[in-house]
């Protein structure tokens, strides 16, 4: 486990030539520095974030905005073009991807077809250093208060466990040149053996003492996961959801410092996305490694991630816990991304000291807006109320009058599209309860819960808070 710090992360990508030519013709370069500019795709730009050790953030955002690249660019799949990566207290930005001692969980499962559960699950673990190899398979904690360690017991645990690799590999100073190379050739005679003899029925085959470490660690990520069953079995034999198990079973076998998930649940349908979202968020906790997970589903950053990081444009437009960003997102692209159905907004005046007003409405705001609105006397500001703090009430000068468009009843709550009686072309989403029957081509009028108004700057859009 370790923390995950960004510090002013940059990264472009070279325009092929034929857009090369489209942004000369478009664009009016003044300076050597805009003609590079020209040259390149930026897609992430001043990229500043802290991963807490333990945690588990969220980076959720539309499609384009950066994310995947910005994970790709920790797992060292992509170079940054400016910009440090630290993982603990490592700057990881020039360490090929297999030293980064990160896991990475893809949105295809990337599970490799002709090997068995077992195998894919033990690919890493073979694959990877001798001393990840050769460690105690006592180091796979399944106990979740041996997860979270301070930084000094981290550090004095990897010089535990590099001074046992010197013990059991032994050192090049104090090993003859004969004793290296007769270590070498028993290493890769039991390798040759284990390869050879890995189909044979279990009471045939020949385990190093390595791989009965390996077969340890699978066997406990099996069973946390509740996969022993399919271990035997072939990719093309399970279903979507115990091939999202084995993926992620995959990236636990190796014990990393920092998980990485590309979207993991895109392919599942949504019965089985829920089921798997809840099991994830469970091992986290129970593992307490530190986690980065992207996502374009706003459902699953409000319920797995201990913070949220929200890009647009290949920028961090606001981090913070799930509820903060719902009750005061920080400016305008923030209040319409999180939210389900999205915020509505309207464009009122606001006249100093409380009063807002608009052509089919006006009202006086709560006393805690009055210092921090005094600069915006007599000018407009955008309005911003979720459809569930509007209700259904008798006509009044304080509320709107709307006109039914649509009704999408789901049992538990209905919602409806409607359209303002003297401005159609404005519409508004709205949550009501169920039991409230509503036709479309009704007229209603609606009452504002002017202590959930949200208020914005149309010219920064950033958020203007109460004080």
């Amino acid at each position: 486990m370790a923390q995950v710090v960004l510090e002013n992360i940059y990264k472009n990508f070279p325009l092929r030539q034929g857009e090369q030519e489209k942004e000369a013709n478009t664009s009016e370069s003044v300076s050597p520095d805009a003609d590079a500019r020209l040259l390149s795709n930026t897609v992430l730009r001043r990229i500043n974030l802290t991963v807490e050790d333990g945690e588990f953030m969220v980076l959720v955002g539309p499609s384009g905005c950066g994310k995947s690249t910005l994970l790709r660019s920790i797992a060292g799949l992509e170079i940054v073009t400016a910009g440090n990566i630290w993982v603990g207290d490592r700057l990881v930005n020039d360490l090929p991807p297999k030293d980064r001692d990160i896991a990475m969980v893809f949105q295809n499962y990337a599970l490799y077809p002709h090997l068995s559960v077992y195998d894919n699950l033990a690919f890493g673990l073979r694959r990877s250093r001798r001393k990840k190899e050769e460690g105690s398979a006592t180091d796979f904690v399944t106990d979740v208060t041996d997860k979270r360690k301070t930084f000094v017991g981290r550090r004095k645990k990897e010089e535990r466990r590099r001074k046992k690799e010197e013990e059991m590999v032994g050192d090049s100073n104090n090993l003859g040149d004969s004793d290296s190379v007769n270590y070498l050739i028993q290493s890769w005679l039991e390798d040759l053996l284990v390869g050879i003899t890995r189909r044979l029925p279990p009471g045939l085959r020949y385990l190093s003492e390595r791989e009965k470490l390996v077969g340890d660690r699978v066997l406990k990520v099996a069973q946390l996961l509740q996969i022993e069953s399919f271990l035997h079995r072939l990719p093309k034999q399970l279903s979507g959801g115990q091939k999202q198990r084995v993926a992620l079973g995959r990236a636990m076998a190796r014990n990393p410092e920092v998980f990485l998930m590309d979207e993991p649940l895109s392919n599942l349908d949504a019965k089985l996305r829920a089921e798997t979202r809840s099991q994830i968020v469970q091992l986290q906790r129970q593992l307490g490694t530190t986690t980065i997970y992207v996502t374009h589903d706003q459902t699953e950053a409000m319920t797995m991630g201990d913070r949220i990081a929200i890009m647009d444009g290949g920028q961090l437009q606001q981090v913070a816990q799930p509820l903060e960003l719902y009750r005061k997102p920080a400016n305008l692209f923030v209040a319409q991304f999180i939210g389900s159905p999205p915020m509505n907004f309207l464009q009122v005046q606001f006249t100093a000291p409380l009063l807002v007003s608009h052509p089919q409405f006006r009202f006086t705001l709560p006393d805690i807006w009055a210092k921090n609105l005094q600069q915006y006397d007599g000018r407009s500001l955008i309005l911003g109320i979720r459809p569930e703090h509007l209700s259904i009430h008798p006509p009044a000068t304080k509320n709107l009058s709307v006109q039914v468009d649509i009704v999408e009843a789901l049992g538990h709550e209905t919602y409806l599209q409607v359209s303002l009686t003297d401005a159609p072309a404005v519409q508004m989403q709205v949550r009501v309860p169920p039991d409230r029957t509503v036709r479309v081509g009704e007229e209603l009028w609606l009452a504002i819960a002017h202590d959930k108004i949200h208020l914005f700057d149309p010219d920064t859009e950033l958020a203007i808070f109460p004080r």
